[in-house]
């Protein structure tokens, strides 16, 4: 098998990423009050939009452009601030917006939509491949096994899979391949039965009733240059609904198999259980490899100061001023302040240049608290009465895990 540089010559200059950041996140509401999905804090330090940027640098890729929408200025000086690539190191960051001008005001209707309406600029280049990425993924994936399976196979897509079971089939894109990994087969979201059964794998590969039985896209693709500008040219805003089984139907399309650790942040409950698998260290994003980093934005903090605290299972952010009786299965941003005798259990503290503070002589159980969220002394944070759901002023309640929104003020000895 050739190597991907003797194929592609420099994949820095060969192969540009397009991560998709427009989405509005209503599902991961209400951390999206204020920002988009990929904007929001992730493991004390990271922003969700630091994945995807981060695996496509450690991956050899200096390409890369993001393309935004919804509340994109903190997004965008986000990346402005934490990736500073310039022609001296080959590389080449686009950051791009709808475009209103005096006669159109543009919005993107559907991922596919956002890639076509910024064509031009992502063609200004010599790429000769496109990889396509969203914005609120979870995974470390070195791309070039991907992109050098696309070029063996001179396919016109690409799209990396992996084996999941029913319950999360439902809401995936599943494939059919054939014995030369072609796509046969594709629906995006089934929700019918016999449509599930069309596409449940051979029996040697589920022979227990709790392994993987399908095969979905994971919503990364590898396109070559001239298959999507010709694909953007039919009707369709949306890769998963529209352009793919489109490309199905022209051919040259092929899945990739992946079985690495993949997370797509859909929810409240996969958001939090995400960030808490990484103070287990299993099933989590890989953070603490310093051969493939993720990146993120400079902190010109002092390290975290610990006084008489019993910690377990948690990860301290820099910066973070801490005396609380107890910490524990819990990640706490960069800055947090939680005073004397406070307990925190099974929470995410996010972290930002505007801290969230927590009083003394608190419990926080199963809670996410946003930035710059204050607590008084005496609060009380555990769902008292059991609820799953519930809408209020700056607190929220989504699957049993407590939300305290960004800015938010909870005054002494208040109850939840």
């Amino acid at each position: 098998m050739k190597n991907v540089f003797d194929a592609l010559g420099d994949i820095s200059q060969k192969v540009m990423a397009i991560v998709l950041a427009g989405g509005q996140g209503t599902r991961l509401y209400p951390l999206t009050i204020k920002r988009c999905k990929p904007a929001v804090a992730f493991g004390s330090r990271y922003r969700l939009i630091d994945i995807p940027i981060s695996s496509s640098l450690n991956s050899g890729i200096r390409q890369i452009a993001v393309i935004s929408q919804y509340f994109a200025s903190e997004l965008n000086q986000h990346i402005a601030s934490t990736y500073r690539l310039d022609q001296f190191q080959k590389g080449r960051f686009e950051l791009l917006c709808p475009e209103e001008t005096s006669l159109t005001r543009v919005y993107f209707e559907g991922t596919a939509d956002a890639v076509r309406k910024n064509l031009d600029h992502l063609l200004d280049t010599n790429s000769e491949y496109f990889l396509i990425l969203s914005g609120d993924q979870l995974y470390n994936i070195d791309f070039r096994p991907m992109i050098q399976f696309a070029i063996n196979t001179q396919a016109d897509l690409v799209i990396a899979s992996l084996p999941v079971k029913e319950n999360e089939a439902r809401r995936m894109g599943l494939l059919k391949l054939d014995e030369n990994h072609r796509i046969v087969d594709f629906y995006e979201k089934p929700s019918e039965s016999y449509v599930l059964e069309r596409f449940r794998l051979p029996q040697h590969h589920s022979s227990f009733e709790t392994c993987p039985k399908y095969l979905a896209s994971m919503g990364i693709y590898v396109f070559k240059r001239s298959a999507l500008v010709s694909i953007l040219q039919e009707e369709g805003v949306d890769f998963g609904k529209h352009i793919i089984p489109l490309q199905l139907q022209r051919g040259k399309t092929y899945g990739f198999a992946f079985d690495g650790y993949w997370e797509d942040i859909g929810t409240i409950e996969s958001y939090y259980q995400a960030n808490l698998a990484l103070t287990k260290q299993e099933a989590c994003l890989e953070v603490y490899n310093q051969d493939r980093p993720i990146y993120a934005q400079s902190v010109h903090s002092p390290s975290a100061f610990i006084g008489d605290t019993k910690i377990k299972h948690s990860i301290l952010g820099q910066g973070s001023m801490i005396q609380a009786k107890e910490v524990s299965n819990s990640i706490i941003g960069i800055g947090t302040i939680i005073g004397q005798d406070s307990i925190i259990r099974d929470s995410v503290i996010l972290g930002s240049h505007s801290p969230a503070i927590i009083g003394k002589d608190c419990l926080v159980a199963k809670t996410i608290i946003d930035e710059s969220a204050r607590l008084g002394d005496h609060v009380r944070l555990i769902n008292k009465n059991h609820l799953t759901t519930y809408d209020g002023d700056g607190i929220f309640l989504r699957d049993g895990i407590i939300i305290i929104t960004s800015g938010t003020h909870l005054p002494d000895g208040f109850t939840f």
